[in-house]
């Protein structure tokens, strides 16, 4: 079982003030690519898997986000960490 659940929403900045939208495009591509349990929501996307593994997630978005030309990202971050086991369906199964 995973021990991390991590939600991130990037904020990048864009070009000339350009739609950010495809750059946000962009970073759920490299999550979706990474093979990680996640869940995409209208704020934010939240990942399931392993702390050190997330992280890295993360650090490929920022790295796929400045190659696609934003030239600063501010992401915000919650991480719910428990080394015995967390899940998205067990913190949510009785909201479905």
């Amino acid at each position: 079982m995973a021990n991390t659940l991590l939600s991130i929403q990037v904020i990048p900045k864009t070009p000339n003030g350009e739609d950010s939208i495809p750059y946000v495009d962009r970073a759920i591509e490299v999550i979706q690519k990474s093979g990680v349990k996640h869940q995409v929501n209208a704020l934010d996307t939240t990942m399931e898997g392993e702390i050190t593994e997330l992280l890295e997630v993360v650090r490929q978005m920022h790295e796929a986000l400045v190659e696609a030309g934003s030239p600063s990202i501010i992401s915000q971050i919650k991480i719910a960490h428990n080394p015995n086991g967390i899940s998205m369906d067990k913190l949510t199964e009785k909201y479905r």
